[in-house]
């Protein structure tokens, strides 16, 4: 329509994080101030897409909500356009839709905050026709093409807490304890909290570890009357020559594998091959809640704020991302062709191991 404002579009997929809702006000206010532009937030991520729910956003929307975790928008993981759920129960392309809906809602651009699951949808829906750039979120930290997602920092700040508060605990009661912390495939959450939080031992996907040595650290610990360890250990982890553990499958197409129980398995292990108490905690979702810390704040009101310049600029098919200090766009299509995992001789080990951190090897 002659004469009609340029629109725009938000949505969160995946699970949620710490800083979405700083990102979705860094849109927001950009589109707004600097461009007159209309915004539109998609609800509950793809869902929006797929069932045509959305709702207007004006600057007073977004105004105090830099603070506060979680989307307003909503978010999902289980809407995959490309595999939707019916409600007879059969999966079915939907994408179709999804690019009708958006044309329906007039929009010019959209941006999609998600991790690896909801960028590979984004950017086949890209290559279908849909413009779109995307801003990577995941306290799991393992998206290519960027050093640091939008969820990581706050993250590891809550687990370190909480490590820090078990660190009392097993030290006053001389217990071995366990924290078992998400990350999936990728140990980045495990290692820097680990680090942070003085893990005695840590252990992470990208380091199968041998549960004779883990042991050996801790009876060490013990004869020299440091009567108590930390282990840290991924979601994700597995023993040499063993397999990871699997909490359960579930009927969801976009991803069916829900993993959690290693740490009560080493845990077992521990416990049975030392003869010292061992308690365990998962974190669970713990870890995806509360405010996003200050750095967290900072980067998705600068991932924000870029992603409404690349739609403007009609620079589709585009991530934003942390290049050292930098913020670049990079191709969508680079960024999910394969998680990020640790380096087994990242800097990071390296120090941890200078400093006595063992990591079961």
């Amino acid at each position: 329509m002659p004469g009609r404002k340029k629109r725009i579009g938000i949505l969160t997929g995946g699970g949620d994080c710490p800083g979405l809702n700083a990102a979705i006000r860094a849109v927001t206010k950009t589109a707004i101030l600097n461009y007159d532009m209309e915004v539109f937030g998609i609800k509950d991520g793809y869902i929006g897409l797929i069932e045509d729910k959305y709702l207007s956003l004006s600057y007073q929307d977004v105004s105090g909500i830099l603070t506060e975790g979680g989307t307003f928008i909503g978010a999902s993981n289980k809407a995959n356009p490309f595999k939707y759920t019916t409600a007879n129960n059969r999966l079915k392309d939907v994408s179709g839709e999804v690019l009708r809906n958006a044309k329906r809602m007039g929009l010019d651009g959209l941006v999609c905050i998600g991790g690896d699951g909801t960028l590979s949808i984004a950017y086949k829906l890209y290559k279908k026709g849909l413009n779109l750039v995307g801003i990577p979120k995941t306290i799991d930290n393992d998206l290519k093409a960027t050093d640091i997602t939008i969820g990581f920092d706050s993250s590891v700040v809550t687990v370190t807490e909480a490590i820090d508060k078990l660190h009392t605990t097993a030290q006053s009661h001389h217990r071995v304890m366990v924290i078992e912390v998400m990350g999936r495939y990728a140990g980045w959450l495990a290692l820097y909290s680990g680090v942070a939080g003085g893990g005695d031992i840590i252990i992470i996907p990208e380091i199968p570890y041998d549960i004779k040595k883990v042991c050996k650290r801790v009876i060490e610990r013990d004869k020299t009357g440091k009567r108590f360890s930390i282990v840290v250990i991924s979601e994700g982890a597995r023993p040499k020559g063993g397999k990871i553990v699997i909490k359960r499958i579930v009927k969801d197409p976009s991803e069916p594998v829900r993993l959690g129980g290693i740490g009560n398995k080493i845990a077992d292990d521990i416990e049975n091959l030392t003869g010292l108490e061992t308690r365990v905690t998962v974190l669970g979702h713990l870890q995806r809640g509360g405010a996003p810390s200050p750095f967290d704040r900072v980067l998705a009101t600068r991932f924000g704020t870029f992603a409404c310049d690349l739609v403007v600029k009609r620079r589709f098919g585009k991530m934003v991302a942390l290049k050292g200090r930098d913020i670049k766009a990079v191709d969508l299509k680079d960024a999910v062709k394969a998680i990020r995992k640790v380096d087994p001789k990242d800097p990071v080990i390296k120090s941890a191991l200078a400093v006595g951190t063992s990591f079961g090897i």
